[in-house]
């Protein structure tokens, strides 16, 4: 590919936690590539996500939601992880919730100001706005807040405007020549995506049950002729914790690996073993060196 009219270019997509992020990175794909759930700060990682057009390539990077209130470790990494991306890309998309303006996105506005790439502010969840001229003032309130670029409806869910949102990005990302195959969906390695969907399925599950202070640690990951074998460590802060892991009599853990096995052979299209464990690891999630152990200091 290396047409003078082929474009391709970074684009990150940021906003507080919960604003639609990763679903609108898995519409813009059309698959499922970053976790999702009701529950903030779902996504912890810069996920990418390549996606590539006939006249362009587009290298979406997914964030974690930047937030204030927190100050373990896994929060002030995550904050860094969202922050540093809008300095290395071609465009930032800021999503914000249709109506709903808050403190945490004055947050991202203000991280917005040395940035010297066109802003497109993406207004998320219209679906669930039941008067829509209610939309006009709040667009233009907000848009006296930046110099944005361009400002855009949107339902990541419903996929309003995403096509329309995809040819624009098109006007403002540089010719150049892809720099992935075409068959190139992220970056990222098979292990990391079984752990993100180990993970999903952990925070579905339980919900606001479920702390914090969980991550998941691929440590066994073997193709065999027939079949896939995985052992996965789920790592908890305490033992209360892991008993709500685990439910009564393991229900709960066997419930989490029936999903999260299901959607494992769907991504390697091949049977899968797996095996998870629930282990106590006081503290991980407000140590930086557990973090950088643990692969939270890949991005």
């Amino acid at each position: 590919m290396t047409d003078q009219n082929f474009k391709c270019g970074y684009v990150a997509i940021i906003g507080r936690p919960n604003m639609g992020k990763s679903t609108l990175l898995n519409h813009m794909l059309g698959l499922k590539l970053s976790i999702t759930s009701r529950k903030p700060q779902t996504t912890r990682h810069q996920i990418l996500g390549v996606k590539t057009v006939d006249n362009g390539q587009f290298i979406f990077v997914d964030t974690p939601g930047i937030h204030s209130g927190g100050n373990r470790a896994i929060n002030r990494y995550m904050n860094r992880a969202a922050s540093s991306v809008i300095h290395d890309v071609d465009v930032v998309l800021f999503l914000v919730q249709a109506m709903k303006w808050t403190d945490e996105d004055e947050l991202v506005l203000k991280k917005l100001e040395q940035v010297d790439v066109p802003v497109v502010l993406l207004v998320n969840k219209v679906d669930k706005i039941a008067d829509k001229d209610q939309l006009l003032p709040f667009i233009a309130e907000i848009s006296e807040k930046y110099d944005f670029a361009n400002v855009m409806p949107i339902s990541a869910t419903q996929g309003h405007n995403v096509q329309q949102l995809e040819d624009y990005l098109l006007t403002k990302l540089p010719e150049a020549s892809a720099y992935f195959q075409d068959d190139e969906f992220t970056d990222r390695s098979t292990r990391f995506l079984v752990a993100e969907i180990i993970r999903e399925k952990l925070v579905r599950e339980l919900g606001n049950e479920l702390p914090y202070q969980t991550t998941v640690e691929i440590e066994q990951y073997k193709d065999e002729e027939k079949i896939t074998r995985i052992h996965a460590l789920i790592l908890v802060e305490t033992k209360g914790q892991k008993v709500i892991v685990i439910g009564d009599k393991g229900a709960r853990l066997k419930s989490i690996g029936t999903k999260a096995r299901k959607d494992i052979e769907n991504l390697i299209d091949r049977k899968v073993f797996l095996k998870l464990w629930v282990k106590v690891k006081s503290g991980w999630s407000d140590s930086e060196a557990s973090l950088r152990s643990l692969g939270y200091d890949a991005d």
